[in-house]
């Protein structure tokens, strides 16, 4: 489903609404929200609205289990790491316990080494369906989402639920979820804006299927729901919504 707005501030308004809903009949239903956020730049005004009123006093924060999509192999310090900026907008300002945040990064391990203990911790939290309660997402303008990007082994994963790899052209390690845990996921949401995407998304969702090209196409959730939240700007290519 794709959703068109005219603002930035609809979009994030949607979206923050969209995730106390689902964080509040999760924890009805089975007592937790397990949510796998989501980096860079466009997140964080949705991260501010929900750690202000009415969301920061309706949503029970100690039910909440905290994961990333992807990071960058950088310290908690660097101004680089989605978990920084995460904690800066939203989880210093809300009562998440410690223990249920899982940030993509610990001092003196190796890349792979913590990949695979966090998906150790994925499975901990999530038990045997796998399944996210929600999944945010962003897309680049080449159409990568988390760290899936153009043409690298990862887009080809079948078995492991996590993996850290090396990306050349950004000189640095990077750790994402792969397809196979991202589409087990009940729900997905993509926050997309910006004139610069718009090409990216008319390939992702109407051009030809080449993930290896535009890996958002790899985001085929296979029970849940996926949902574009979308501005004008960005949706300009599309020929229908």
């Amino acid at each position: 489903m794709v959703n068109i707005f005219k603002s930035q501030q609809d979009i994030i308004a949607t979206a923050a609404k969209m995730f106390a809903e689902a964080a509040q009949k999760a924890i009805q239903e089975r007592g937790k929200f397990v949510v796998s956020l989501t980096g860079g730049t466009s997140p964080e005004a949705l991260y501010n609205l929900l750690a202000a009123p009415p969301y920061r006093d309706n949503i029970d924060w100690s039910k909440l289990y905290i994961f990333w999509g992807d990071e960058r192999w950088v310290p908690l310090t660097d101004d680089k790491s989605n978990g920084k900026m995460t904690d800066r907008t939203l989880l210093n300002k809300v009562p998440v316990p410690a223990d249920h945040i899982h940030y993509m990064y610990a001092d003196g391990q190796q890349p792979q080494d913590f990949a695979a203990a966090y998906e150790q911790s994925i499975r901990q939290v999530l038990g045997e369906d796998l399944s996210f309660d929600l999944i945010l997402l962003g897309m680049g303008p080449e159409g990568h989402t988390a760290s899936l990007f153009p043409h690298e082994p990862v887009l080809h994963e079948k078995d492991k639920l996590v993996e850290a790899y090396y990306l050349q052209s950004q000189s640095m390690f990077r750790i994402t979820l792969t397809p196979p845990i991202i589409n087990k996921a009940k729900q997905i949401i993509v926050m997309l804006f910006g004139e610069e995407k718009a090409a990216a998304l008319h390939q992702v969702l109407e051009g030809e299927y080449n993930p290896d090209l535009y890996p958002a196409q790899l985001i085929k959730p296979l029970n849940g729901t996926l949902t574009w939240l979308t501005d004008e700007a960005v949706a300009k290519d599309l020929t229908h919504e």
